[in-house]
């Protein structure tokens, strides 16, 4: 893991940014790779088997980014709703990649039981720069809420909402990588003026359930079936992942709503965040996508069969 600075290179310890630290932070932000090649292209073959739409378009500067969900071609009103989600932080590669995948492999056999609603890189913006804020260093997983400040999450409420069938199931595709830890909480706590304090990343792959309405069996059906992909993540000798008491293997609660998190926007019976951990020794990225994929088949296959 790389050394995390003493101090965030941008701003005064315990004064929280302004414009001038933004627009300071904004300029050191560089294009990586491509939301058009990667993501764009993908959608395009899969035209000839779902429906492919445009949700809402971002303007960031002299770039635009239209905002893409992929439905199921013979939606009907009869049938409960599953909802994927992955990219809502850009820098969390399998979460796109593992979203696509899904679709571009493993929805024959759900066609005739589910709608699926697919929006695999809701921050194009972060994506094309490995980052997990959005251009005006705002983190769109705290943004689902009334008040929100990430457009790439008010897109997205506004197209869940305009859904008329229940949302049965909504899994949103995560990556806990050692940059969370050398970057994006230290300039966390440097953009709000706070004191960084130093944490640990969890080796392995976990899930976050709601604290106010859990599922704790729903969770260990996608730890089950994950596991013979890739490891779970263990907890440390306090009992926690992540700063987070181990609610059962592999798996913490947030209060999402609180929170903003992306999978509060709905009243889905069974929801949950993934969270993959890239920068293991004992995980490969085929691995990472493939564990994204594993967890979205078993929770389909948990919801439907209850």
């Amino acid at each position: 893991m790389n050394t995390v600075p003493a101090t965030y290179p941008i701003g005064a310890p315990g004064k929280p940014w302004g414009a001038e630290e933004r627009a300071e932070w904004l300029l050191q932000q560089t294009r990586q790779r491509s939301y058009e090649s990667d993501v764009l292209s993908a959608l395009e073959r899969l035209r000839s088997r779902f429906d492919v739409q445009e949700y809402g378009r971002l303007e960031y500067g002299p770039d635009v980014y239209p905002l893409m969900a992929v439905r199921s071609r013979d939606w009907r009103a009869d049938r409960p709703v599953v909802l994927v989600t992955g990219g809502v932080h850009g820098y969390e590669t399998s979460g796109v990649h593992g979203a696509l995948q899904f679709v571009e492999r493993h929805t024959a056999g759900y066609a005739d039981r589910v709608n699926l609603l697919v929006a695999p890189c809701v921050s194009p913006w972060a994506y094309e720069r490995i980052h997990r804020w959005n251009a005006h260093a705002v983190d769109p997983n705290r943004s689902f809420r009334d008040g929100g400040q990430a457009g790439e999450s008010l897109a997205l409420m506004q197209l869940v909402a305009s859904i008329d069938e229940p949302i049965l199931l909504h899994i949103d595709l995560h990556e806990t990588t050692d940059t969370d830890e050398t970057e994006f909480r230290p300039a966390l706590a440097a953009r709000d003026g706070k004191p960084f304090e130093p944490g640990t990343i969890p080796d392995g792959f976990y899930l976050v359930d709601d604290t106010e309405r859990p599922q704790p069996e729903f969770q260990q059906a996608l730890i089950k079936a994950v596991e013979k992909v890739t490891h779970i993540a263990p907890a440390d000798e306090k009992g926690e992942i992540l700063g987070s008491p181990a609610a059962d293997l592999g798996v913490i609660r947030y209060p999402l709503a609180q929170l903003g998190l992306c999978t509060s926007m709905t009243n889905a019976r069974y929801r949950t965040t993934t969270e993959v951990y890239p920068d293991s020794d004992r995980a490969t990225p085929e691995q990472c996508n493939a564990a994204q994929v594993t967890a979205v088949c078993a929770a389909i296959e948990y919801a439907l069969s209850t």
